[in-house]
C-alpha cells in the first residue's frame, strides 16, 4: 500500500508500517492480517504520520535478534532506502535488543506497537490525570529499553550525592532516576484515585446513577456521547480520539437525571502495563450503574473487537455476559446494507440487553433512551404518599428524585403514587416524615 495523497505534516517524516504474520497466528487467526495492517495504519495516521508504504510479512520462525527473518530485514532495508523512509513501525511487540538491531539494519528509527500507542496517548492527553497515566506507562516502557542504546552509557561519571556517587554508570543512574519518577507518579495517581473515589461518594449522595460508555477504539463512543448529552466532545474518525474521561449530566425522557461517562477506547494486544496505568480511568466503569458497550457493528472485525473489550473488562473483574449492567449498543447501522440492517433490527427487538443505533444519524437513539429509562426504573418501587400541600420542599424532593405516576389533590393533601428507589424513599422518610424526638 502506498499513500501519496497530501503533504505530510512538518516533522512527521516518511513512515513504513509492517505487520508481521507469525505462523502460530496464521494457523488460528481471529482477524485477517490485512485488517490488522489497516488498524496499524490507522494508529499511525491518528497522530498524522505520513504512511508511504505498508505491508504484511510472514514470519515462519521468530528470530531472537530481530524477530523478522534475514531476507525480510534485507527487503525492508531496501524499501527504507528506496522510499527515503525515516521511521518503521512494526505492528508487534519488540524486545529492546530486537528494536536496536532493526534500527541498525534498517538505518531508520523503529518503534513497535506499544511505542506507537504510547505516542498517541501522549498526543491525546489533556488533563493532569491523563498526562500522569501516559508518563507512567511511557517510563515503564522506557525503563526496559535502557540496554546500552546510547553511546554515553559506558562512561563512568561522578554524581552529586543525591544522584549517586563516583563510579555509577550513566545506565545505572538513568534507571534509578526513572524508577524514582515512577514511584512519585504512582503516589500522585493514588491521590487521583482517592479524589475520584470521593467524587463518586458525593455523586452517590445526590444520587445520580452513572452510565459508562466502553468499547473498542473508534467504535463511535464520543459521537454517541455527544448525541446523548448534546455535548461537543472531540469526536473524529481516528483511533484513540478520546483519552481523558469526560462526564456530563443527561436527562432521560422520564425526567430522571444520570451522569454519562466517556472513556478511552480499548484495542487488541494492549499491554497489561498500559491497562494498569489507566486503572484510575477504568475505575469509573467498575463503579457504573449501567455499562454501554458500544460496538462498530459494520466493522469486519466486530466480533474480534468485542472479544478484546470483554477480555479487558474480565481483567477488571467484570463478566459482561452475566453482568446485567452491560448493554450492547450496536452502532453504525447506517453503514450496513439493507438486508443486514433489517436482520439486526429484528434480532435486537427481541434482546433486552442490546439496541441498534446510528450515533451519526440519530437513528435508534430514542430506543436507547427508553431502554436506559427502563433499566433505571427496574429497581424502583411504587408507593402511595399523602403530602401536605403546604409542604413544598417535600413535594419538590419527590418530583426531583422519583417519578410521580399519579396525583390527586384535596383541600389539605396531595395524594401521590411515586416510583422511587428504595434508598431514596428511605432518605425521604428520614428527612420529611420522621417526627422529631420530644
Amino acid at each position: 500500500m502506498t499513500n501519496d495523497e497530501g503533504a505530510a505534516p512538518l516533522g512527521a517524516g516518511r513512515v513504513i508500517v509492517v505487520h508481521p504474520v507469525l505462523r502460530s497466528e496464521a494457523d488460528g487467526v481471529s482477524r485477517p492480517p490485512e485488517s490488522c495492517l489497516e488498524e496499524a495504519i490507522g494508529l499511525a495516521q491518528a497522530i498524522e504520520l505520513d504512511v508511504i508504504h505498508a505491508e504484511c510479512v510472514k514470519v515462519n520462525r521468530p528470530q531472537p535478534a530481530t524477530l523478522l527473518g534475514s531476507g525480510t530485514v534485507e527487503h525492508l532495508a531496501e524499501q527504507v532506502t528506496e522510499l527515503e523512509a525515516t521511521l518503521v513501525i512494526l505492528d508487534h511487540a519488540l524486545s529492546p535488543v530486537q528494536q536496536r538491531n532493526l534500527e541498525r539494519a534498517l538505518k531508520a528509527k523503529v518503534i513497535d506497537r506499544t511505542g506507537l500507542i504510547l505516542e498517541i496517548f501522549g498526543a491525546r492527553a489533556r488533563t493532569r490525570e491523563g498526562m500522569l497515566q501516559v508518563e507512567l506507562a511511557s517510563l515503564t516502557y522506557q525503563k526496559s529499553r535502557l540496554v546500552r542504546s546510547w553511546t554515553h552509557l559506558e562512561r563512568q561519571r561522578g554524581g552529586f550525592g543525591f544522584l549517586g556517587g563516583p563510579g555509577e554508570s550513566q545506565l545505572e543512574m538513568d534507571r534509578r532516576l526513572i524508577g524514582d519518577r515512577i514511584i512519585k507518579i504512582k503516589k500522585e495517581l493514588d491521590e487521583v484515585r482517592r479524589t475520584r473515589g470521593l467524587h463518586r461518594k458525593a455523586r452517590a449522595k445526590v444520587p445520580y446513577p452513572v452510565v459508562a460508555l466502553v468499547g473498542y477504539t473508534n467504535a463511535g463512543k464520543s459521537t454517541l456521547f455527544n448525541r446523548l448529552a448534546n455535548a461537543d466532545v472531540f469526536a473524529k474518525d481516528l483511533l484513540f480520539a478520546t483519552l481523558d474521561p469526560t462526564m456530563r449530566q443527561v436527562t432521560l425522557p422520564s425526567g430522571r437525571k444520570v451522569i454519562l461517562s466517556d472513556t478511552v477506547g480499548f484495542i487488541s494486544d494492549l499491554p497489561h502495563g498500559l491497562v494498569a496505568a489507566f486503572r484510575a480511568t477504568l475505575e469509573e466503569v467498575d463503579a457504573a450503574d449501567i455499562i454501554l458497550h458500544v460496538r462498530d457493528i459494520a466493522h469486519v472485525d466486530t466480533d474480534a473487537q468485542r472479544a478484546d473489550v470483554y477480555e479487558v473488562l474480565g481483567d477488571m473483574g467484570l463478566d459482561p455476559d452475566s453482568d446485567d449492567r452491560v448493554i450492547e449498543v450496536l452502532n453504525k447501522i447506517d453503514a450496513l446494507d439493507a438486508d443486514s440492517r433489517a436482520a439486526l433490527l429484528t434480532a435486537t427487538a427481541r434482546n433486552p440487553r442490546a439496541v441498534a443505533v446510528s450515533a451519526w444519524t440519530g437513528e435508534g437513539i430514542d430506543a436507547l433512551d427508553r431502554l436506559l429509562d427502563e433499566r433505571m426504573n427496574a429497581h424502583r418501587q411504587v408507593v402511595t404518599l399523602d403530602i401536605a400541600l403546604g409542604d413544598g420542599a417535600a413535594l419538590a424532593w419527590l418530583y426531583a428524585k422519583g417519578e410521580v405516576l399519579e396525583r390527586e389533590d384535596d383541600e389539605d393533601l396531595a395524594h401521590l403514587q411515586v416510583a422511587i428507589d428504595p434508598a431514596d424513599l428511605a432518605r425521604f422518610e428520614k428527612r420529611f416524615l420522621q417526627q422529631p424526638d420530644p
